[in-house]
C-alpha cells in the first residue's frame, strides 16, 4: 500500500483529450509506464511525457506558496471579482515565476471551458486530493467563495503547525552539529599544538589530558573516515526513508515514542487529521471519501494506517466514534467529542474544537521545549568545551604550582 511519503518524481505530459483538444500538466508517478496508463484512463491519447530533473522542482512552487494563492484567490471572490480577472491579478503580481506560470496554465484551462476542480487535479504536484474534492464541492453548491475562504484558513492552519514542529526540532539539531564540529575543530588543530607542548614538560599528564591526547590522535588520523562515514550513513539514512515504505512506518513509530517530541508529533498529527476532517465534512464530502483525503494529510505512517482502518470500519456501517476507538491511537477526549459530535449532528464542529485545542497544546509545547531546552544545551555544551579547556590546562596547573613550590 502507497503513502504520501513514497518518493515518486515529477513529469510533464502533454496529448489530447477525448475531443482532439491539446491538453498538458504535471503528474507525480512511480514511473512514466504509471503516468502513460494513468492518462490513458483519464482519455488522454498521444501523449508525451518528460521527467523533471531533481534541480529543475528546487525551489518552485512550495506550500507556502499555494496557501498564499488559496487566501488571495477567497478573497478576491468574496468581493466579487470574476474568477478569470482574480487568477490574471495573482499570477501577474506573485514574485515566484514558477507560480505565474502555473496560474497561468490553470487559467487557460478554465477559459477553454475546464472546470476549476478539473484544472487543479492536472497539477497533484500542487493541489492534493483534498484541495480538488473541496473545490469540486464548492463549485457545485455554488459557494466556491466560501469553501475557498475556508479551504485557505485550512491550509495556513496546517503550514502552521509544520512549522512549529520543524522549529522545535531544527533548534536542538542544529545546536548538536555546532557542538560536533567546534569539538572537532578542536581535537584536530588545538589539541595538537597543546601535544607538543607538553612533550617538552618530560613528567606524566593527568589521566583526562591523556585520553583527551589520544582522542585527538584518533581524530587527526581518521578525520576522513570519521566525517566519510558521518555524512554516507546520513545520506544513506534520509535515502532509505524517503524511498522504503517499511523504514517510514518504524521511524514514524519510534517519532511517537521519543520522549518530549514523541508527545509534540502526536499531538500536532491528531490536530492535522481532526482539521482535515472536519473541513472535508462541513464541505459536505461523504465521510467515507473524506476519510481517504484525511490518511493522506496525516503526515504519519501510524495514523495513515489507522485511518484506513476507519475508513475501512465506516465503510460497512461502524460509526465513526467507534472505528476511532477500535484504532487505539486516539485520546479518550478526541473520541468523546467525536461521539458528542456525531449524536448532536454538529461533527465538523466538535472537529473544530478537537483542532483547536490540540493546535494550542502544540503552541505550549514548542514554547515549553524552547525553554527548557536552552539552558539544556548550555550546560551540554559547558561540560563538553569546558572539559576538554580544563583537561589541556591541567598539566599547566600541575606544573605552575610545582614551580612556586620549588620557588
Amino acid at each position: 500500500m502507497a503513502t504520501a511519503n513514497t518518493k515518486q518524481s515529477v513529469y510533464q505530459w502533454e496529448g489530447k483529450d477525448r475531443k482532439g483538444k491539446l491538453v498538458k500538466g504535471e503528474i507525480r508517478a512511480n514511473g512514466e509506464a504509471v503516468v502513460n496508463a494513468t492518462l490513458r484512463r483519464q482519455g488522454i491519447a498521444n501523449i508525451k511525457v518528460k521527467k523533471q530533473s531533481a534541480l529543475a522542482n528546487k525551489g518552485r512552487v512550495t506550500d507556502k506558496d499555494v496557501t498564499l494563492f488559496t487566501r488571495q484567490l477567497a478573497t478576491m471572490m468574496k468581493a466579487g471579482v470574476p474568477l478569470l480577472q482574480a487568477f490574471d491579478i495573482v499570477g501577474k503580481g506573485h514574485h515566484n515565476p514558477a507560480v505565474s506560470k502555473l496560474l497561468g496554465d490553470i487559467k487557460s484551462d478554465v477559459e477553454t471551458g475546464s472546470s476549476l476542480s478539473a484544472a487543479f487535479r492536472k497539477y497533484p504536484l500542487h493541489f492534493d486530493q483534498l484541495f480538488c474534492n473541496l473545490v469540486g464541492a464548492g463549485e457545485q453548491a455554488g459557494i466556491l467563495d466560501a469553501l475557498l475562504e475556508r479551504l485557505a484558513t485550512y491550509k495556513e492552519k496546517i503550514l502552521a503547525i509544520k512549522s512549529k514542529i520543524k522549529s522545535a526540532l531544527v533548534y536542538p539539531i542544529s545546536i548538536i552539529v555546532v557542538a560536533f564540529v567546534i569539538t572537532a575543530v578542536i581535537m584536530i588543530f588545538v589539541v595538537p599544538a597543546f601535544k607538543d607542548l607538553f612533550s617538552s614538560f618530560g613528567a606524566d599528564l593527568p589521566g583526562p589530558t591523556v585520553v583527551v591526547i589520544n582522542l585527538s590522535d584518533f581524530f587527526v588520523k581518521w578525520w576522513w573516515a570519521i566525517f566519510g562515514s558521518m555524512g554516507g550513513g546520513l545520506w544513506f539514512f534520509l535515502y532509505t526513508w524517503k524511498r522504503s515504505e517499511k523504514m517510514q512506518a518504524t521511524m514514524d513509530r519510534l517519532l511517537l515514542r521519543m520522549p518530549i517530541f514523541g508527545e509534540l508529533i502526536r499531538k500536532a498529527t491528531i490536530a492535522r487529521f481532526a482539521r482535515t476532517l472536519s473541513t472535508m465534512f462541513a464541505a459536505g464530502v461523504p465521510l467515507v471519501e473524506a476519510l481517504d483525503s484525511v490518511a493522506g494529510a496525516s503526515g504519519n505512517k501510524v495514523y495513515f494506517d489507522a485511518t484506513k482502518k476507519i475508513q475501512s470500519e465506516v465503510s460497512t456501517g461502524t460509526s465513526l466514534t467507534v472505528a476511532m476507538q477500535n484504532a487505539n491511537v486516539f485520546p479518550n477526549m478526541v473520541i468523546q467529542m467525536t461521539a458528542i459530535g456525531e449524536e448532536s449532528g454538529s461533527l465538523d464542529g466538535m472537529l473544530t474544537k478537537v483542532a483547536d485545542f490540540y493546535e494550542g497544546e502544540v503552541d505550549d509545547a514548542v514554547a515549553s521545549i524552547s525553554s527548557l531546552m536552552e539552558p539544556v544545551i548550555m550546560v551540554v555544551l559547558g561540560v563538553l568545551i569546558g572539559g576538554l579547556v580544563v583537561a589541556m590546562y591541567m598539566p599547566i596547573f600541575k606544573m605552575g604550582k610545582v614551580v612556586s613550590g620549588g620557588g
